[in-house]
């Protein structure tokens, strides 16, 4: 319907429109003669504006626009006559005869399928539109009441396709001939629909036919699609084709996954692949690359739902996946320069679904391979499994099929390597082929089901192989990545597997130990590889201390081994250009091995003194560097630490015997230190002397029931205090003035226990509320001290 007023309604609103104009303009006029009242040097009185002026008031605007009211009043005469149409043939039918129907039906039918080419000649389109429209409906009302006449013999569905075919092509005509209306072609295209699909319910073409129909009454709406000039028909045609063909794409697709034989599986198969012509036909001829990014990966999932469906009847039970598989990679081999670059890149995007669908389904059995041998923790040497797989599944579920569901992997990984060459996408094409390699490789000792000393042979030769990956200087930047952290994944789940057997384990850990020290000679990788060579080193220590049924104690000082090769492994790479960032991650693997010494050593405290003595012998020498000064703190927290374990373990009762010997020197060499470099702070010269006496001393007064200790620490304390306020020396201060309140409050316990009882109850809560008095009126002072600054500032010029 167009929206033109008449020229009798256009002339209205001109008016209109013009009468405002000139009521604002006498209103800016009025203003001005106002103005120029007020500017004058003397105004005059009888100048000035009458205080009784308004403003002359607009009409009221219609809320409506008239196109939108003669829209809304045609259509809604459109419908009644309709309405009317179809009482009149459903009630009042029956009171005429059969000359009588026929001719007010055929008469009325003609007259309103007449009126619009008057109604054109006059203008009037709008109302033309609806008359046709009413015209449509009743020729829709003629069918059914032919029907209901004399043709009630015929089968309703078969007459219903007939019926619809007939008004289709009477609707196209129509609106052929008469293009200047709109709604003709569009109904006529809607009322298409129908024909095949109700035709082949009527003659009962089965599941297969019916499916037929629907792709085909598909096939021709995308045609109309493409090549329609309007633009309603081209959205009917839309939806049709849109809707029909998914509904028919979707019973294909089931025909063939339930389709028992391989005829069946052909028939099902040739209607995929009728679906899929249509939606490459579509993405071919579609203007809009859009379109085609679209339906290009339709139609390539359908050709793969084809292929794969017809191959599943004729390969064995479990080749479902590689079938399908097979066909997702024939989409990738799709000439560069004959199809349109968008189609080529749906076929592409459907053949990586398809392999995506392929690596999730294998997905399981290397998840079972790598994670199953964690199991391996909690059940350590208890003798070799039969074969591999039993070694990971001891507590996951074997997947089926899983020699099938393990070719996805290893094909996507050729085809990654042959196909990708484009030299952006390539490095990534390269890694991901890397990663599906290691998963094929690592779960075929399973799926083998191999001896288990072949299945660690296999993994262990896989780890080599990506440690030599690292190493080596012809590949790429992330091809190297990815294989050093498939090295360490590797490695972890082979130790775990490992864990079946004592051999098996010191053999892995030692192969393991090696391997990793080996690839740290290159120096991108050695901040991952040397950290990984001592946690398989402390590993190895811990399994050998076990193996020879040793205790834990001297497990320990083994372990400590791997310290030592951390910190001499640090100061090479100090010294090592190009390796500087791999120090840290050393250091801290060192650290974290003689932290697991001390753990080992913690039952036996003798021990425990000698492995914390030689923990600190490593960070003293650590601390010779100059960039590790700081890690001498630590070294003599531990020689002090060790004194004190070494003092508990005898059974000593008087620890200033022992620590006052080590306080004197050190004290002595921390002042002279300091005069030397007067920048040496307190806590370095005098902290470590100081703490040696005090802190056991300290801990020797909470469990002394005499008074004359807790007397001679609390004056020894009140010294070094003073002593640290007189020279402003921060360590002597906190030091002293800490272990002074400490013994104090040990002396003063007691009494402080029998005041507290002695208290009345109520004096807990008035204390508190005297504090929160306190903060009040503090907080009160400090807003009138705001206030005061506020007005002071307002006061101001």
């Amino acid at each position: 319907m167009t929206h033109v007023p008449p020229p009798a309604e256009e002339l209205r609103l001109l008016d209109a429109e013009l009468w405002r104009l000139d009521a604002r303009r006498a209103q800016l006029l009025a203003r001005r003669a106002w103005l120029l009242t007020v500017l004058r040097p003397d105004p005059q009185p009888d100048t000035a504006p009458r205080s009784d002026w308004r403003p002359p008031v607009a009409p009221p605007r219609p809320e409506a626009a008239a196109p939108g009211v003669q829209n809304a009043l045609l259509l809604l005469g459109g419908v009644l006559l309709t309405l009317a149409a179809m009482v009149f043939t459903l009630v009042s039918w029956g009171h005429l005869g059969m000359t009588g129907r026929c001719a007010v039906l055929g008469a009325l039918t003609l007259a309103v399928l007449a009126a619009p080419v008057a109604l054109l000649r006059r203008g009037l389109r709008s109302t033309a539109e609806s008359v046709a429209g009413l015209g449509v409906a009743l020729t829709a009302l003629d069918a059914y009441a032919l029907h209901e006449a004399g043709l009630t013999a015929i089968d309703g569905t078969a007459y219903t396709a007939l019926a619809s075919a007939v008004l289709a092509a009477l609707w196209a005509g129509y609106g052929r001939a008469l293009d200047a209306l709109r709604l003709p072609l569009p109904a006529a295209l809607a009322a298409a629909q129908l024909p095949l699909l109700l035709g082949a319910i009527a003659v009962d073409a089965g599941a297969y036919g019916v499916t037929a129909a629907l792709l085909v009454t598909a096939g021709a709406d995308t045609v109309v699609a493409l090549r329609a000039a309007t633009r309603p028909v081209r959205y009917v045609a839309l939806g049709g084709a849109c809707g029909l063909g998914a509904w028919g794409a979707s019973a294909a697709g089931w025909l063939s996954w339930t389709a028992t034989g391989p005829g069946a599986a052909a028939r099902a198969a040739a209607l995929l692949c009728l679906a899929a012509a249509i939606a490459l036909g579509a993405a071919w001829q579609a203007r809009l690359p859009s379109v085609a990014l679209v339906a290009a990966p339709v139609g390539g999932l359908l050709l793969v739902a084809a292929g794969g469906g017809l191959l599943r009847t004729l390969l064995p039970d479990g080749w479902t996946v590689p079938a399908w598989l097979l066909c997702g990679l024939a989409l990738s081999a799709a000439p560069r320069g004959r199809l349109p670059e968008p189609v080529r890149v749906g076929l592409l995007r459907a053949s990586g679904a398809v392999q995506g669908v392929a690596l999730a389904a294998a997905l399981p059995v290397v998840a079972v391979t790598s994670a199953g041998a964690l199991g391996r923790a909690g059940r350590v040497w208890s003798g070799a499994p039969a074969d591999a797989r039993a070694a990971v599944t001891a507590d996951l579920p074997w997947p089926a099929h899983a020699p099938q569901l393990l070719i996805a992997p290893a094909l996507i990984a050729v085809v990654l390597v042959m196909l990708v060459r484009d030299e952006v996408r390539r490095p990534r094409a390269l890694a991901g082929a890397l990663v599906l390699a290691w998963g094929t490789a690592f779960a075929l000792p399973a799926v083998l089901a191999l001896p288990y000393a072949a299945g660690l042979w296999a993994q262990g030769a896989v780890t080599a192989a990506a440690l030599a990956a690292v190493a080596s200087g012809r590949l790429l930047a992330p091809v190297r990545l990815t294989a050093l952290v498939l090295a360490v994944a590797g490695s972890l789940s082979l130790a775990f597997l490992a864990l079946a057997t004592e051999t098996a384990t010191l053999a892995v850990l030692s192969v393991l130990t090696v391997l990793f020290a080996a690839a740290s000679g290159r120096r991108e990788a050695t901040a991952v590889t040397a950290p990984a060579a001592l946690v398989q080193a402390a590993a190895l220590a811990c399994a050998t201390g076990a193996a020879a049924d040793w205790p834990t104690r001297y497990t320990a000082l083994l372990v400590l081994v791997v310290p030592v090769a951390a910190a001499g492994l640090a100061a090479l790479l100090a010294v090592r250009p190009g390796t500087s960032g791999a120090r840290v991650p050393v250091e801290v693997t060192g650290a974290a091995a003689a932290l697991l010494a001390v753990g080992l050593a913690v039952t036996e405290p003798a021990f425990l003194a000698l492995v914390l003595a030689l923990t600190g012998v490593i960070a003293a020498a650590t601390a010779v560097r100059a960039d590790r000064r700081p890690v001498g703190r630590a070294a003599a927290a531990l020689f002090v630490l060790a004194a004190w374990v070494r003092l508990a373990s005898w059974g000593v009762g008087a620890p200033e015997a022992y620590a006052l010997p080590v306080t004197v020197p050190a004290l002595c060499v921390g002042a002279l230190r300091r005069r030397r470099d007067p920048s040496v702070t307190s806590w370095t010269a005098y902290g470590p002397g100081l703490g040696a006496t005090l802190l056991p001393s300290l801990a020797a007064v909470w469990g002394d029931p005499q008074a004359t200790r807790p007397l001679l620490l609390g004056a020894a304390a009140l010294l070094v205090t003073v002593v640290g306020a007189r020279h402003r020396l921060k360590a002597p201060l906190v030091l002293g003035g800490a272990t002074l309140v400490l013994d104090c409050l040990h002396e003063l316990a007691p009494y402080l226990a029998q005041m507290a009882g002695a208290l009345p109850r109520w004096v807990p809560p008035a204390l508190a509320g005297l504090l929160l008095l306190a903060l009040g009126a503090t907080y009160e002072r400090r807003i009138r001290d705001v206030r005061r600054v506020r007005e002071v500032l307002g006061r101001m010029d």
